[in-house]
């Protein structure tokens, strides 16, 4: 591509997600950021430009929030740019923060995601019918959770998997949670197999312990030219590669078994980033898992899986993350095991494959050498597939 700079990350922070009722987004902004001006070694001083990204106004319950959040995020007097893709927008985010720095109009970029989806009222679920079309699909009474059951329900059929494997991705990414130190509390822990499957069912096949939970919280990172990075001590990450797709809004005229849209973003960072091979180019991957059946119909998306076969690799153990010889996937605990705050569970991703390549992510490092990886975001009205690539 004809870009003028090559971006690397040099930093990341985050808050600690869970129910909040004192912090405002502007504090936890705030938090974040400074967080990622630590890691890198740097001051808001250091940044020429901003991005943020935050999902619907209506879950901080305030208008035009990414203006209400600015000066917390360290956007005071600096060029800033607000994006939003629902779910996708975490991962979405760092493209927009590449695109800004290999453009060759900055050196260094602040990236923010916050969301305080606890401040929704009655409930964030009550902001989705809103969105949909008034009058083929708004009558329905719109919300995720039977929309998803749909889609788990199509997927399980079409390849006829059990529903133990959907609740060990759920086991799976609680037990790498407890790892982590932003994890909400009360999500990850050690679940056996079956108090999974006797949770409540919230719409079935979904069972209250295969879906991440309401939460608030802030992710950042710091993004600069190759220029810059090489004057700093730590040693960069570089962003290889990024991907996006926006599929139709009527998910009801798609394939519900298939994320296409995914498979298209992925292509598009894997051409960007030289992979031709992604189950042997791809070393560690966080796929978006709002949903345990998500992970496995992402990994099929990312192609780190053929169709109907990420559930059999899930029961040989080839995502977990201690495989020496499989991808692992979700090694933070994933939006299943640490948290939900729609825009910054998707900049936790991407900073937990930062410190993996860094060789920073703790209890969380992967066994296997890791020299690339990936994450992935999804969201918006079923359609969006966003996907960044970081290699050492």
């Amino acid at each position: 591509m004809g870009y003028k700079n090559r971006v690397a990350v040099v930093g990341a922070g985050l808050t600690r997600f869970m129910r909040r009722a004192l912090e405002t987004p502007k504090e936890l902004a705030f938090e974040a950021a400074s967080a990622a001006l630590e890691d890198a070694g740097l001051t808001i001083a250091d940044i020429d430009c901003v991005v943020s990204v935050s999902a619907p106004d209506a879950f901080d319950g305030v208008h035009m929030k990414g203006e209400y959040f600015a000066d917390g995020a360290g956007a005071w007097g600096k060029p800033y740019m607000r994006t939003y893709v629902g779910g996708g927008s975490g991962v979405f985010s760092l493209i927009s923060g590449w695109y800004h720095i290999a453009s060759g109009h900055f050196d260094t970029c602040l990236v923010v995601a916050e969301e305080k989806m606890s401040a929704a009222l009655p409930h964030p679920q009550g902001c989705f019918n809103a969105i949909y079309d008034q009058f083929t699909e708004r009558p329905l009474g719109v919300n995720l959770l039977w929309i998803f059951a749909l889609e788990m329900n199509r997927y399980m059929q079409t390849y006829g998997i059990p529903m133990e494997t959907f609740a060990r991705v759920a086991q799976k990414n609680k037990r790498n949670g407890m790892d982590h130190p932003s994890a909400q509390p009360g999500i990850a822990g050690d679940f056996t197999i079956q108090s999974i499957l006797d949770s409540e069912v919230m719409v079935w096949p979904v069972h209250r312990q295969m879906v991440s939970p309401i939460s608030d919280g802030a992710g950042a990172m710091v993004l600069t030219s190759e220029s810059f990075a090489r004057r700093l001590s730590k040693p960069p990450v570089w962003i290889e590669g990024v991907g996006w797709n926006l599929d139709t809004s009527y998910w009801t005229d798609r394939d519900l078994c298939y994320p296409t849209y995914v498979e298209k973003a992925a292509r598009m960072a894997y051409e960007m980033a030289g992979v031709t091979n992604p189950r042997r180019d791809i070393h560690v991957a966080e796929p978006y898992d709002p949903f345990a059946y998500k992970e496995l119909h992402h990994l099929e998306g990312l192609l780190l899986a053929d169709r109907g076969q990420a559930p059999r690799l899930a029961e040989e153990g080839f995502w977990d993350r201690d495989t020496e010889t499989g991808i692992p996937a979700s090694p933070s605990g994933g939006l299943l095991g640490v948290g939900n705050p729609i825009a910054a569970s998707g900049v936790m991703k991407l900073a937990e494959i930062y410190w993996q390549l860094q060789g920073q992510a703790g209890a969380r490092q992967v066994r296997r050498e890791v020299r690339r990886g990936l994450a992935q975001g999804w969201g918006d009205l079923m359609q969006v597939g966003t996907v960044v690539i970081l290699g050492k």
